[in-house]
């Protein structure tokens, strides 16, 4: 039985991930951690998010590594936010307790200081900015199609709802990173991020980056091949965040058997490498 706690517990990634692994037959929560100091400690998580009593508290995160060590989890899964996950992970690596993280937002040196968390640590890991599977499958149609439409112009756009704090989406931002290293352009150079003004014509090198925001939008993701006389959209659309939450549960089952000291992200998970 796979031991598993999770951050974020009674808000909207949360409360799906807590009652889908109640589905399972091989996982148990063992911990719910929310926000430091919640008025919700202390209360029974299941009774939280309407499933009933599951016999698990709610602890707040600055008692983290004091649940994980008496929990001792398998596996810790986080969907917050960047800055409070970076905590989370350095805190799981130093409990020895597995990662599995869907959070996005992360700057350079935050992906550094995780990753020498793990490495040092050598915990498993699984990171992605999307655990849904067909956004995966999205990814790896993206690489194909890149180097046979090299000459096209291209575009991703992105849309979520009004509450998502960073922007682009860490989807778009993955997009962007398979097209531009699969073409070989300097993905400092060539991203141009909306467009306003007179700005002339394209070049052939730039791959534009669109965000929109608005309503109950759970995220949508097109990424546009445009050549002379014809384009190619490929789309994905998430109907609701159990898109997500479904990976969620392969990567947790993945993480357990995971190579120690590295991160490893969904191709991984799904054997699409």
């Amino acid at each position: 039985m796979i031991g598993v706690a999770v951050t974020g517990a009674c808000g909207r990634m949360g409360s799906k991930i807590i009652k889908t692994i109640l589905k399972q037959d091989d996982m148990k929560v063992v911990a719910a951690i929310e926000a430091p100091n919640t008025p919700l400690e202390g209360k029974d998580v299941g009774e939280v998010i309407g499933v009933g009593n599951i016999d698990v508290t709610v602890n707040g995160a600055q008692n983290l590594a004091e649940v994980l060590k008496e929990k001792k989890p398998d596996a810790l899964i986080d969907f917050t936010i960047a800055a409070a996950a970076v905590d989370t992970i350095k805190t799981s690596a130093q409990c020895d307790v597995n990662v599995v993280v869907g959070t996005t937002g992360f700057s350079d040196d935050q992906i550094t200081e995780i990753r020498k968390s793990i490495e040092e640590n050598k915990i498993k890991a699984v990171i992605a900015p999307n655990m849904a599977v067909g956004v995966n499958v999205f990814f790896k149609v993206l690489k194909d199609l890149a180097s046979i439409l090299n000459d096209y112009d291209i575009e991703i756009i992105e849309a979520h709802h009004k509450y998502k704090a960073d922007a682009p989406s860490g989807t778009a931002v993955k997009a962007f990173e398979i097209i531009a290293d699969e073409l070989g352009r300097n993905k400092d150079d060539v991203c141009v991020y909306g467009r306003q003004g007179i700005v002339g014509a394209r070049t052939e090198e730039e791959i534009g980056m669109h965000a929109v925001r608005g309503g109950d939008i759970v995220g949508d993701h097109t990424v546009l091949f445009a050549g002379d006389g014809e384009r190619i959209e490929i789309v994905h659309r998430a109907h609701s965040r159990q898109a997500f939450v479904n990976g969620v549960i392969k990567a947790v089952r993945y993480v357990v058997g995971a190579p120690e000291g590295k991160i490893s992200d969904m191709t991984d998970v799904l054997g699409l490498k």
